[in-house]
């Protein structure tokens, strides 16, 4: 396929076929229709047909990827009639293409065009997560620095906030940090917390804030104080999640931080260099 026609297919998807509802980006499938190369309506829809049950085999649900639809097309006459279409995400894009004749050039085209641009939707989306993740982590790690700053002043013991710490990790989890750390494979001399999902972050600062406020609010100055008022709080949040359907010591380790903060700042500084790395980062 010639340079030429790469480019004019990359701006028929892309610039004039793509629109875009409330910050939503579809394609309209009597437009794909022409975009592939197929003249008739009905051969066409044999093929959305297949790309359905692809999306239903998938996992996904059909219906939050293609949406039928009406609209009004003008006739020859002067007059309008409402003809049937379907709105189509960028992943039923994908799928129609996969089930649509390789020997089209346009099919071709579509099929490595959606698969890259789906590949780099995922890719911004991990992103997203492994930042999120990255920041709940220092995020956490501010707020412990400081309940250890409060348990000081307060206990004049800064061993104190170890012992707090692991008995409101016993009430979070329903076991010790040793033993959470045993179950996910935890080095000896890291952090639980490292290795913790977003949401077990998030849980405990959140517990880890209000002992800070209660703390202070009431004066507590000794170990025990404190201790019952982590532990209070760290159950309360289990019971939360619980509630939710959420266990927290059933829920599977997450990927070292440290390494997830490793690779983003690689990437950051692969993009800087390249604007368009972001294709080679989906390749890792």
């Amino acid at each position: 396929m010639k340079t030429e026609q790469i480019h004019s297919l990359t701006a028929s998807f892309e610039a004039h076929a793509r629109q875009t509802e409330s910050g939503v980006e579809f394609w309209l499938a009597r437009d794909v229709q022409q975009l592939l190369g197929y003249g008739e309506w009905r051969n066409f829809t044999a093929v959305i047909s297949k790309a359905r049950i692809a999306c239903e085999v998938s996992g996904y649900a059909v219906h939050d990827h293609f949406v039928d639809v009406n609209k009004m097309v003008d006739l020859g006459s002067g007059s309008q009639r409402e003809i049937d279409d379907i709105m189509l995400t960028r992943y039923a894009c994908y799928l129609i293409a996969q089930n649509g004749d390789p020997r089209k050039p346009e099919i071709a085209f579509a099929q490595t065009y959606f698969a890259i641009q789906t590949r780099r939707a995922e890719v911004i989306e991990r992103r997203l997560l492994e930042t999120e993740r990255v920041s709940a982590r220092k995020k956490l790690s501010e707020t412990e620095k400081e309940l250890s700053g409060v348990i000081f002043e307060h206990t004049g013991n800064a061993d104190n906030f170890a012992v707090i710490r692991s008995k409101g990790d016993h009430a979070l989890f329903g076991k010790s940090t040793q033993a959470m750390k045993v179950q996910w494979s935890v080095p000896d001399k890291r952090p639980l917390a490292d290795f913790a999902p977003t949401i077990i972050l998030k849980a405990k600062d959140f517990a880890t804030e209000i002992t800070i406020f209660n703390a202070l609010e009431h004066g507590m100055n000794t170990e025990s104080e404190i201790s019952r008022e982590h532990v209070t709080n760290n159950a309360a949040v289990r019971n939360t999640l619980i509630e939710r359907g959420i266990r927290p010591e059933n829920l599977p380790p997450a990927e070292d931080v440290k390494k997830v903060e490793r690779r983003l700042a690689s990437e950051e500084k692969r993009s800087l260099k390249n604007p368009d790395g972001l294709n080679n980062a989906s390749e890792e």
